[in-house]
């Protein structure tokens, strides 16, 4: 008798534990957002009738890429099961939209859902404007398991949580870019390099000799806005924000060295100034072959393709990391997230806004979006689907170096000074390429950068 019951309990001992098993598999197997069984029963969803749900969502896109918006949303409204209504607004840029939600926070004009970097997003946070995502990522129901989290690029996804705000999740992203260089193939090749440049010093070398040789007169346009400083400072293994403690640190030698390269590079006639950064100059002067180099955001690949083909000779083009790395490049990502708004909104609209979200990160959406916009998906499983864009012709095999780049990268801080900050580092930029002493004038950024955070602390 006590063998019997002893083998009962073991039966149901082993049974508990398998059904357990088989409950945590399933919650760690992705769902796709159209067959989910809603409204819940359990979790965050529960009890939610979503029929007749409205979401207005505030974007930045405008011309061929509005229209692959406006074709998702579409998408979307026809296909959901759950009776809910996207709409999409073209808001303008992304300072037009940061005006229109911080003027919104105090009207309560606000959208259900908001594109936004992250220091925005920080920004809304501190008037208590944003959805915190995480309980969204991780619920039973509705929440994405590890199957996604482990496909989603790890710097993606870290990059949505707030240093300021306890590390909540302020937005999802949904698509992302990269600070990569772009580089002139052909001319490269006629010059005798079979590479391009991992150094400043090789990069100099390569401009200089593009315009000494006489094959074109600009050599390279510095940008001087604050993401290129970044993205040069993590190339060289540093960064412009201590996170652990809490400080920027634009003297860092990391840092400087990209700074100090092109000031010699503006002295020697190797390089430019960027002369209209509205009308994107650089880029174009590398277009026209003007320029042996052009630095951006990946992004901007289908733009120079473009160029070089409106231009009078053509040429073949590649993306490459930026200089200053010795083994394993890291990129700076970047480009805007989308955030949930809560002031003011029901639970229902909240639910809305995330499920649309969790649906524009499946990789048939993505593959769609990174075909006809040129942005990174966020997913890796979507690669599978990218064959077709990376045999593109002009844009395939700069995107696909671009894309092969996204196993190391960093996201610039989040915190909401920096949106001041940035313009603070321009000025000093350009100052550095007028003449001033690049370790000075680093320092002084830096001491006005961080006064500026103890300021904003102190509020």
């Amino acid at each position: 008798m006590q063998s019997r019951l002893t083998k009962m309990v073991l039966f149901v001992f082993l049974m508990v534990a398998v059904l357990g098993v088989a409950g945590a598999q399933a919650q760690d197997a992705y769902v796709n957002t159209f067959d989910l069984a809603l409204p819940a029963s359990e979790g965050i969803a529960s009890g939610l009738d979503l029929s007749g749900t409205t979401v207005v969502w505030w974007h930045n896109h405008t011309g061929a890429r509005e229209e692959v918006v406006k074709a998702a949303v579409d998408q979307f409204n026809a296909e959901n099961p759950f009776g809910i209504t996207v709409e999409a607004v073209s808001k303008g840029s992304y300072d037009d939209i940061f005006n229109a939600i911080t003027a919104g926070i105090q009207t309560g004009e606000l959208p259900e859902i908001t594109v936004a970097y992250g220091n925005q997003a920080s920004v809304y946070q501190d008037n208590d404007a944003l959805v915190d995502l995480e309980p969204y990522v991780v619920d039973p129901v509705v929440g994405i398991g590890s199957d996604f989290t482990n496909d989603m690029f790890t710097g993606f996804f870290e990059s949505d949580l707030s240093v300021d705000h306890d590390n909540q999740r302020l937005g999802f992203s949904v698509y992302r870019s990269m600070e990569v260089l772009y580089y002139n193939v052909d001319a490269l090749t006629a010059m005798g390099y079979s590479a391009p440049p991992k150094s400043w010093d090789e990069f100099k070398e390569m401009a200089c000799k593009y315009v000494n040789d006489g094959m074109g007169t600009d050599g390279y346009q510095v940008r001087t806005d604050a993401s290129f400083i970044a993205a040069a400072a993590f190339a060289a293994g540093g960064d412009i924000y201590d996170a652990e403690n809490d400080v920027f640190t634009f003297d860092s030698p990391e840092a400087s060295v990209m700074p100090q390269a092109m000031q010699d590079m503006v002295n020697e006639g190797c390089a430019k100034i960027q002369t209209d950064p509205a009308a994107r100059s650089d880029q174009a002067a590398f277009g026209t072959g003007a320029a042996l180099f052009y630095t951006g955001s990946s992004s901007g690949i289908p733009f120079v393709a473009q160029a070089i083909a409106d231009a009078p000779t053509q040429f073949a083009f590649d993306t490459a990391a930026i200089p200053g790395y010795t083994d394993t490049p890291v990129q700076d990502i970047y480009g805007a997230s989308n955030s949930v708004v809560a002031q003011g909104k029901s639970p229902e609209q909240i639910l809305a806004s995330w499920l649309f979200l969790r649906w524009y990160t499946e990789p048939a959406q993505q593959a769609e979006w990174a075909a006809k916009t040129g942005y990174f998906p966020v997913r890796r499983s979507t690669a599978e689907a990218l064959a077709d864009v990376f045999a593109a012709p002009g844009t395939g095999k700069a995107f696909e170096s671009a894309f092969n780049l996204l196993g190391s990268t960093k996201a610039e801080t989040s915190v909401p000074v920096y949106q001041t900050v940035r313009s603070e580092a321009t000025a000093a930029f350009n100052d550095i390429l007028d003449g001033a002493d690049v370790t000075e004038r680093l320092t002084e950024l830096n001491d006005v950068a961080n006064q500026l955070l103890e300021e904003a602390r102190a509020q």
